[in-house]
């Protein structure tokens, strides 16, 4: 939620923007002295219903600009909202405490700032005129959008249930159950607590005791529960019962969206289909080509790491807060790059509060129960902090927690298997800093590490990949701004950071173009291997095999098995195409091609041009003497007329910025893997 916007200036009104946490309402009534808006439930009971929100009273939009206008009668605003919030026939839950509604005065104008919280599971629905059906809101982007009916009866379900899997399910019994999956599960229990008395009960005994069976004496009603269910039976049985309880494992051999996979276990018939199951056939997946580093603990080699840690405890979590009576499957995926995992239904605590821990609400609780007493899956509440504590172990990049509510509601874990920032950036740092870049924190690190690798950091994009909260945030980037590392630009949460000794760690082209890799030159004193280029070194898509005519130029460890020099300085991270007379015969006839518009025709439009530029220097630095040739126009006129608007624009990067107009200068079009950071649901 964005509760923490500063709003001191009218340059900060100004910059504002409408989204799902913020919402101006010009709110000055009839008479223009201040008057609460009719539509002002409404936006509260979305932001309630969604992550909560501020709202600004008082504010002018038109299109899409803002000003400031103010609130004559702020007092009988006040007023207005205060009682409304109190009053049932209005709106069903008040969430407002004194801190939530704020004066804020610019330049003598006063309006009002309305922080709205996110309504607790046992709040929501919050809806208005004392009816949940089509009077309840939920938000999406900048709108406030009425709640389906089966939206609402779900969260009227939630609200009412602190346990979704405790229900005793009517004339079901042991014969509804899996018996190799009990047997399974009673072996697994008594292998790991031998000498546990619950070994000496029967099936039926054993299955109440752990949650699988109740009774319910008030009723006078016995049978399975439905964690029971979930936990024993069989696809079909369970689907008597929950008609949208699918589980789906895929494994995808690329690091892409497309569902195209090698492996999958889905309700196919072949094997039970129960949740004990699945999780036993799919973690065995999930971890087969997970390097265990020899340790021995007590005598005897230890065979979890924390990535094992992590990922069991991911795939315990999606099954045991899924809504198994949503629309949406469960989902698990795993890629080259990633591991995913999609439950049906959303967070019963906000996302914060769930990284940090401490606060438990599992949706199925008995299910929880069963998985723990057989060692699987951690503490209620204690889960996800440990997931994201492994991830951080492994430098790698921030997981990613987030909830769907559109086509369906459902919650997505993605667990990046790639380095938060390019291999060599730190250790980059590391030199230039000397040993104090080891005395600073961890986000001190990162805060230096993206203000290098992407030029800037902000207090946003720092937020955004780590879990730390903002406000030390703000202390760690203060924290460089004195010890002179980095130069703030702006005022407050806006601000742009830079390192200030940045130009002197860029290397200049004479540092990559030096007399022992000359345009043309063999030498291999470099002494760099080629591999170090890692998956960028296929972009044109070609195999080292398909050597040509120049492949006696390739045995030196400066270039790529492409012919295209390898930058001796960790700051490129992409190879170089300095000489076209050094590279492979296939690579130059690919080059051609992409050419060949502008070689063949001596007028081209701008877009023509630019088009073929950027596939020219896709993932590659070109020199612009060598773009020169290949599309047939002069380094001054390439230059003048797209490359320089190209940079300007963002389009092309400069492999030396602090050298704009040297004539050695390269280029490049850096393109991420498309939709390598989605998760196809």
């Amino acid at each position: 939620m964005a509760n923490e916007i500063e709003l001191n200036t009218l340059e900060d009104i100004k910059l504002l923007k409408e989204s799902c946490s913020l919402e101006c309402k010009l709110a000055t009534g009839k008479d223009g002295k201040g008057n609460l808006p009719n539509d002002f439930w409404e936006t509260y009971s979305a932001m309630a219903n969604t992550y909560g929100g501020i709202v600004l009273l008082g504010i002018q939009e038109k299109k899409g600009q803002f000003s400031l206008v103010g609130l004559e009668n702020i007092d009988t605003v006040k007023a207005q909202l205060v009682n409304g919030a109190n009053n049932p026939q209005i709106v069903s839950a008040n969430l407002l405490k004194d801190e939530h509604i704020e004066t804020i005065s610019i330049e003598c104008i006063q309006f009002l700032k309305v922080i709205i919280p996110e309504a607790t599971r046992k709040d929501r629905p919050v809806y208005l005129k004392q009816t949940p059906i089509k009077n309840s809101y939920r938000r999406l982007n900048e709108s406030d959008q009425k709640m389906s009916d089966e939206e609402v009866k779900r969260a009227l379900a939630e609200q009412m249930n602190d346990s979704r899997d405790n229900e005793i399910l009517i004339g079901y019994g042991l014969t509804d159950l899996h018996e190799k999956t009990l047997q399974d599960y009673r072996q697994t229990f008594a292998v790991r607590q031998p000498t546990h008395p619950f070994n000496k009960l029967d099936d039926l005994a054993f299955l109440e005791r752990i949650g699988a069976w109740r009774r319910d004496r008030e009723k006078d009603i016995a049978g399975l529960t439905i964690a029971g269910l979930l936990m024993f039976a069989e696809d079909h049985t369970i689907q008597d019962i929950l008609p949208n309880y699918q589980l789906d494992y895929q494994e995808r051999p690329q690091a892409k969206t497309e569902n195209r996979w090698s492996d999958r276990v889905t309700l196919d018939g072949t094997w039970s289909g129960n949740l004990f199951d699945f999780f036993h056939i799919v973690y065995r997946k999930l971890t087969t080509e997970i390097k265990v580093p020899f340790q021995l603990e007590g005598g005897i080699r230890k065979e979890d790491t924390p990535l094992h840690i992590a990922v069991r405890e991911a795939l315990c979590n999606v099954l045991v807060h899924a809504d198994y009576t949503g629309r949406a499957s469960v989902l698990v995926v795993k890629r080259p790059d990633m591991f995913g995992f999609r439950n049906p239904g959303l967070m019963r605590v906000p996302v914060s509060v769930a990284i940090h821990g401490g606060e438990a609400d599992c949706r199925n609780r008995l299910i929880h129960k069963m998985f723990r007493f057989v060692g699987i899956g951690e503490q209620s509440g204690s889960g996800l902090p440990k997931i994201f504590d492994s991830w951080k172990a492994y430098h790698w990049k921030k997981p990613m927690l987030e909830e769907v509510i559109k086509p369906n509601e459902q919650t997505l874990l993605k667990l990046w298997m790639t380095d938060l920032l390019p291999q060599g950036s730190m250790s980059l740092l590391a030199r230039h800093f000397g040993t104090e870049f080891g005395q600073v924190s961890n986000l001190a690190q990162l805060a230096l590490g993206i203000a290098f690798n992407e030029k800037t950091v902000t207090h946003e994009r720092l937020c955004s990949l780590s879990t730390e909260h903002s406000a030390d945030v703000s202390k760690t980037l203060n924290m460089l701004v004195e010890k002179g590392w980095l130069k703030q630009t702006g005022h407050s949460r806006g601000s742009v950071y830079h390192l200030t000794t940045l130009d002197s760690m860029i290397p200049k082209a004479d540092d990559v173009f030096n007399e022992s890799n000359t345009l043309g030159s063999n030498s291999n004193t470099l002494g760099l291997s080629s591999n170090t280029l890692g998956s960028n070194s296929n972009t044109l898509g070609l195999s080292s095999n398909t050597l040509g005519s120049n492949s006696n130029t390739l045995g030196s460890e400066n270039r790529d098995e492409f012919g295209r020099l390898i930058s001796p300085s960790e700051y490129h991270r992409f190879p170089f195409i300095d000489e076209l007379t050094l590279l492979t015969e296939p690579t130059l006839i690919k080059l051609h091609e992409i050419a060949k518009e502008p070689r063949t025709k001596k007028r081209v439009s701008s877009d023509v041009m630019e088009a073929v530029l950027l596939n020219l220097c896709k993932n590659q630095y070109v020199s612009i003497s060598v773009l020169s040739e290949l599309v047939e126009r002069t380094p001054d006129l390439l230059r003048k007329s797209y490359l320089s608007n190209m940079v300007k624009t963002k389009k092309l990067e400069l492999a030396f910025p602090t050298e704009i107009s040297s004539p050695k200068q390269a280029y490049i079009y850096i393109v991420k893997e498309k939709n390598m950071t989605e998760l196809t649901i």
